[in-house]
């Protein structure tokens, strides 16, 4: 029973993959599933975790570690499947794909058992198109030097939104020598909230840039490089790009993340005069347990409520919420005690956005 568990979380994930855009793990994953009902190495790979919760992802923990495998050459077979390794996937001829990954667990059981034991780290640039929008339009009414904090941070690449660039059409913000460039960044306009705080702000001043996660990535070291590359999926190249850009600017606007729960990181935070204090995050409340995220919103609502004009505080999100039988994920503000306004949507991975209407 607990195998078939682990089968239909791994079938649940591939569903995702495929409606994320990934026809290769999309495909992977159904063979994974098939494999690990018929007790092949899929499943002595997954061993021990058959009754994990969802949020524990076991299925990207597996690609992740087996895409390691082929980044780190340690799998050229399947690296030659891969265009996140030069290679390629044929859809119409997917087999020899199965196969190489397939020998990739096999060969490579220690290591994929031991990426087993890290949560994934997706930390998704794209996600900063929703971010830095909400912080464009909370600093109109609160033209300040930015003390910049973010929860379930990651690697902290997204502590450094303010240093990519944003580009729909005519329509460009950021750095224009950026290393990161979000091509298409709202699917039609951007909306007019955005284009008139974009113009009034060309930049941003930020003053302090730290994170809090359970397990931090250091980007800047071989190992943390690694884990960023291997969680990402392998046929989204684009993607790729953008981390390889956020890895260049990370390695020169510093920024700190710590090794802390969310809220206990904002316990020690408090607003100063002079300056606009940030909280913001982007798809990490799933992983946070209920108790532990009741202790987060009232820190919340402690900064809002000590919050002034001279020492504001804005909280900016980019989270899933249930509307109906359906997740949105949507991209919400607050500014002080102000009520939260929900400005934009988009897909997990942030691109492109939509602004949402009343």
């Amino acid at each position: 029973m607990s195998r078939e568990r682990a089968a239909v979380m791994v079938e649940y994930q591939a569903r995702a993959c495929r409606s994320l855009g990934s026809s290769l793990y999309a495909f992977l994953l159904e063979r994974v599933a098939r494999d690990v009902r018929e007790g092949g190495p899929c499943a002595a790979a997954l061993a021990g975790y058959e009754d994990a919760p969802g949020p524990d992802a076991v299925a990207l923990r597996l690609l992740g570690g087996v895409h390691a495998l082929a980044l780190t050459g340690r799998a050229p077979d399947l690296a030659a499947c891969y265009p996140s390794t030069g290679g390629s996937f044929d859809p119409d001829d997917p087999e020899p794909c199965w196969r190489a990954f397939r020998d990739a667990v096999v060969n490579g059981m220690e290591w994929v058992r031991d990426w087993m034991t890290r949560p994934p780290q997706t930390n998704e640039v794209g996600r900063s198109n929703l971010l830095i929008a909400g912080l464009l339009e909370v600093t109109g009414a609160a033209p300040l030097p930015i003390r910049l904090f973010e929860l379930g941070s990651s690697a902290g690449l997204n502590l450094r939104a303010d240093r990519f660039r944003y580009v729909a059409g005519a329509f460009a913000w950021g750095p224009a020598d950026s290393p990161v460039v979000l091509d298409d960044a709202w699917a039609d306009a951007p909306p007019v909230w955005l284009l008139d705080a974009a113009a009034e702000r060309p930049e941003l001043t930020v003053i302090e840039r730290r994170g809090c996660d359970l397990t931090p990535i250091d980007p800047l070291s071989p190992d943390g490089a690694l884990a960023l590359r291997a969680y990402v999926w392998p046929d989204q190249t684009a993607r790729f790009a953008r981390l390889e850009g956020a890895l260049r600017v990370a390695a020169r606007v510093p920024a700190q993340v710590e090794a802390i729960g969310a809220a206990d990181f904002l316990a020690r935070i408090r607003p100063e005069p002079g300056t606009l204090t940030v909280v913001w995050h982007s798809i990490m409340r799933q992983y946070v347990p209920g108790e532990e995220w009741a202790r987060v919103e009232r820190e919340l609502d402690r900064l809002a409520r000590t919050s002034t004009p001279q020492a504001p505080f804005a909280h900016i999100s980019f989270e899933p919420r249930r509307i109906g039988d359906r997740h949105r994920f949507l991209l919400a503000v607050r500014l002080c005690e102000t009520a939260e306004t929900v400005l934009a949507k988009a897909r997990p991975h942030g691109l492109p956005a939509r602004p949402v209407t009343a």
